[in-house]
């Protein structure tokens, strides 16, 4: 695990999909994203996704991916699609800007704007190291690039990423650090279904997007990590009874096969046989358990397959993990949200345009207070003290929109 963990404190996207203009501050390390359906909060959560595969993958093909501008731009708007992330990259360290412009013309897109800066001091002007238009910019290197010299460069596509390019480069450590930031995201999209699989052999530390390897990362953690998934099984033990051992055997023809053993039983039952809850948690647990975790991680609607009383309890543990990482979570599930804090739940809905708002519970009249008497947050939504993100009023929006 690397010394410091870079954190995001600010999101914003503008006309992405039905984010015409949404800004997240105030970023918590667990930060929960609520909402109706369409209400815009898988849209945040693809963001994220949207950003990694254009590191990873490219431009071109996380765009061709998703339909384009056509599909991409927010109905009805002209220019850019613009994301800006604000972040530090440990505690007390000067709060770094990054925005990045995605235009489109006939032979495909191109990052229009990119740059990076940051302000050193609370009274210090804003200083950009990295200032890319259409493949041409300058960037200054060294740790403290504001004492730098700015170098002209010229990427060879105007669809490159510069901060993507030029932080391979380890004379540019402020735009590395950011560079390696983003390609390690972990976005989770789990399904039971993946998870029973008999993949090859062969340990593997970190589960893929979809936990179909998740026998090679039990394999792993059995072998590189045994206190760590001991962990894992005595916590997942504790959610389902009678739960006594997680194994990954290597068969014959070189798969691996996780077996899993209840208490009064003597031989175990295959993976394949075992209840979604179970593998859904097992998995989940491998994610918030890693020894190296990645700085960001992304799990969507946690909540399927698991019994609603152990959704506060896998809130809880999601908290516990963010003191090592930054997790993202969507979720519809009160049971899940009764085991947050108000600062960490941010609730979407659709203005009568269309397009996506969000608010922060935190910021909800009344709400502090009732939790201060003991009033949980997934009730106070079901009860109707959230002004918004009520699916059956006003389409999710504000109560005080709907007029006679």
């Amino acid at each position: 695990m690397s010394a410091h963990i870079l954190r995001i404190e600010s999101l914003r996207a503008q006309n992405y999909r039905a984010l015409r203009d949404v800004q997240i501050k105030g970023i918590t390390p667990l930060t929960v994203f609520l909402g109706p359906n369409g209400s815009g909060k898988s849209t945040i959560f693809d963001v994220f996704a949207f950003l990694s595969e254009c590191f990873s993958a490219g431009l071109r093909k996380a765009w061709d991916r998703r339909g384009r501008f056509k599909e991409l731009r927010t109905r009805g708007a002209d220019g850019p699609i613009v994301f800006e992330l604000k972040y530090r990259e440990e505690p007390g360290s000067p709060l770094i800007t990054y925005h990045l412009a995605i235009d489109e013309e006939s032979k495909g897109p191109f990052v229009s704007e990119e740059w990076l800066q940051w302000r050193r001091g609370k009274q210090g002007k804003p200083f950009r190291f990295l200032n890319f238009r259409q493949g041409k910019g300058n960037v200054v290197s060294g740790d403290m690039p504001d004492g730098g010299k700015p170098i002209s460069e010229g990427l060879a596509s105007r669809e490159m990423i510069a901060v993507n390019t030029l932080g391979q480069l380890a004379k540019h450590p402020r735009v590395s650090a950011l560079r390696q930031f983003v390609t390690g995201w972990y976005l989770s999209y789990l399904t039971t279904e993946h998870s029973r699989g008999a993949p090859e052999a062969g340990a593997q530390e970190r589960l893929s997007a979809t936990g179909d390897n998740l026998p090679n990362v039990i394999q792993y953690l059995k072998e590189r990590h045994g206190r760590r998934l001991r962990r894992i099984l005595d916590t997942l033990s504790r959610r389902v009874p009678r739960l006594e051992s997680v194994d990954a055997e290597i068969m014959a023809d070189g798969r691996l096969l996780l077996q899993i053993k209840d208490a009064p039983f003597t031989q175990p039952i295959l993976a394949k046989y075992a209840s979604d809850g179970t593998l859904k948690m097992l998995a989940y647990l491998t994610v918030l358990y890693d020894p190296e975790p990645p700085q960001l991680v992304g799990i969507e609607e946690p909540e399927n397959h698991l019994h609603p009383r152990l959704l506060p309890e896998l809130a809880e543990e999601c908290r516990t993990a963010s003191a090592r990482t930054q997790l993202m979570v969507t979720t519809h599930s009160p049971f899940f949200v009764n085991g947050l804090k108000s600062e960490e739940l941010w609730v979407f809905y659709r203005d009568e345009m269309g397009y996506t708002q969000a608010v922060k519970a935190a910021g909800m009249k009344g709400v502090k207070d009732f939790m201060r008497h003991g009033a949980q947050l997934g009730q106070l939504w079901m009860e109707g003290h959230f002004p918004v993100g009520d699916p059956l009023t006003a389409s999710g929006g504000p109560r005080t929109s709907r007029k006679a």
